[in-house]
């Protein structure tokens, strides 16, 4: 997987791509990158990438000129050069997916981690100000990602948030194992994880997990996975049973589960 990600700050990419377990994905060759300094391609002598919006507003928006130039630098081709399919432009041009970090894109979660990390490469442009001119998205953007319902400064923590979210489902990057009970692995939220010393503070690790007994400690750490997603995010467990997504005894803890909080709160409106 390559990373190409267009930015006014690249200092801000670069010590991300050179620590922890991304510098080590890139010393053995699975991953790569480079970032693009947008300011490289202003042609004026102070290097200016902003200028005010037309029709009146706050703030700035970043110039087309430079973004272009940036854009093609790093192999991005003008969509009406190949058509509209991002599939066919992909095949003729061997370029990347170009995206581009918005608040008003569409929203980014694990499914579409999953899908990014497939990429052969990802372009990411980095937006400041108020955004960027919508003739660069018509011309060379395919997808417009937001992070969040909410508004950052900086495109490049938007960039770097979808970078660490797909990096580490390439294969090579982290062990298959350590993926496949993470939280939305598979459409359930982690189970709590614990470790030395046996007691802190007054509070045991669960005795379950002190037993050595492999299957009790699976079957515990799937119930406490569908008591947190049921507890913190009912909306993906809905999904999950909507879509088929569960196995009959994820299914049927469950149900269980929500039996039991269906007489819970029958029980206080009764006392109330």
């Amino acid at each position: 997987m390559k990373y190409t990600v267009l930015t006014l700050f690249p200092e801000i990419v670069d010590a991300f791509f050179n620590t922890s377990i991304m510098a080590k994905a890139i010393q053995r060759g699975v991953i790569s990158y480079r970032s693009i300094n947008i300011r490289d391609f202003a042609t004026d002598k102070h290097h200016k990438c902003d200028d005010a919006p037309y029709g009146g507003g706050a703030g700035m928006l970043m110039l087309p000129e430079p973004l272009g130039r940036a854009l093609e630098a790093a192999g991005a081709v003008k969509k009406q050069q190949t058509g509209a399919s991002l599939a066919d432009r992909g095949l003729q041009n061997k370029r990347g997916r170009v995206i581009y970090l918005s608040p008003s894109g569409r929203l980014f979660n694990q499914d579409l981690a999953r899908e990014l990390a497939a990429e052969d490469e990802l372009i990411l442009l980095c937006g400041r100000y108020e955004g960027i001119d919508q003739r660069i998205i018509d011309s060379y953007v395919d997808d417009e990602i937001s992070i969040g319902d909410y508004v950052l400064s900086s495109g490049e923590v938007s960039a770097l948030v979808l970078i660490d979210a797909t990096y580490r489902l390439v294969d090579g990057v982290i062990s298959a194992e350590s993926l496949e009970e993470e939280s939305f692995s598979d459409g359930l939220l982690e189970y709590p994880q614990y470790t030395r010393p046996e007691i802190y503070d007054t509070l045991r690790v669960p005795e379950v997990l002190l037993s050595g007994h492999h299957e009790q400690i699976r079957q515990w750490r799937l119930k406490k996975r569908v008591e947190k997603t049921l507890l913190v995010r009912p909306d993906i467990l809905q999904k999950g049973l909507e879509t088929g997504r569960y196995s009959a005894e994820t299914r049927k803890l469950i149900a269980e589960l929500q039996g039991q909080t269906l007489r819970s709160q029958g029980d206080t409106n009764e006392r109330n």
